[in-house]
């Protein structure tokens, strides 16, 4: 678990970036009118942000912060990847990129809601 705690700052840089890309991907859908792969990565991209950021901030007294922070981020990172790659370079990042991501994500929500079974820190 001490691991794990230090790749916290992550969770920041993540929300950083995801929150960049969210408003980047959202001018690019709407001047480049691809709302498909552009608009729905940047839909991803925009609500993660900033639950990555609480996520964070929230670590002090919710024990499985990190780890769900961590799961979440990486499925928004494949998932959204994913759409820019297929708008930007007409093929996947790699065979059933897209869902693995979301099934990452699933299971980041799933890691928020257990952290409601195990005590909280000191």
């Amino acid at each position: 678990m001490e691991r794990l705690e230090k790749l916290r700052p992550l969770l920041l840089l993540f929300s950083g970036l995801m929150g960049l890309s969210g408003v980047a991907l959202a001018a690019a859908a709407t001047h480049g009118g691809d709302t498909q792969f552009l608009g729905n990565a940047s839909t991803m991209c925009l609500a993660h942000a900033p639950v990555l950021l609480a996520l964070y901030i929230g670590n002090r007294t919710f024990r499985t912060a990190t780890l769900a922070g961590l799961v979440l981020g990486l499925g928004t990172i494949v998932f959204a990847g994913d759409l820019v790659s297929r708008h930007f370079l007409g093929e996947r990042l790699f065979p059933f990129a897209a869902p693995t991501g979301g099934m990452l994500m699933m299971l980041g929500w799933l890691t928020v809601a257990a952290g409601a079974f195990f005590s909280q820190r000191a």
